[in-house]
């Protein structure tokens, strides 16, 4: 049985906070079964490699990204017991301090959440098919070859 989940890909600014109190007030009502909630959440920042970043834009093809997605909590549920799973992206152009990224795990205990959400924003980072080009506070810009490392 697949894990219930929601992917969301949005071009505008969202309020991650309130994105997972709304589905896990819809999906997880009436459910006594989770004892673990594990969140993360990732914003831009205003720096990268020594540069001062003014704004990212983020590109992406719709029907490849929510494919890998869901591949990637596919494989996350088959080694972690998971009851939910929320990520929404942001796409677009985004400014620093907003948020990019939301990934919520639910679980009956909490080493599963945690694990499963770490290795879901890792696995995000590194296989999504997500594009990013910097501006620089000098005004030039340029495409990202490397997210960071998290592992």
């Amino acid at each position: 049985m697949s894990t219930p989940r929601k992917i969301e890909v949005l071009e505008s600014i969202f309020d991650p906070w309130k994105l997972q109190q709304d589905y896990q007030a819809h999906s997880m009502q009436g459910k006594t079964d989770y004892g673990a909630t594990a969140s993360f959440i990732g914003t831009m920042r205003d720096f990268n490699e020594g540069d001062d970043v003014t704004s990212m834009t983020l590109e992406h093809y719709p029907k490849m990204t929510e494919k890998q997605l869901n591949e990637i909590i596919d494989e996350a549920s088959n080694k972690w017991s998971l009851l939910n799973v929320l990520v929404v992206h942001r796409v677009g152009k985004i400014l620093p301090a907003e948020p990019i990224v939301l990934v919520t795990v639910w679980s009956s205990h909490r080493v599963d959440a945690f694990e499963a959400c770490r290795v879901i924003m890792e696995d995000l980072k590194h296989k999504a098919p997500f594009w990013k080009q910097e501006t620089l506070k000098e005004g030039s810009s340029r495409w990202v070859e490397e997210n960071t490392v998290g592992y």
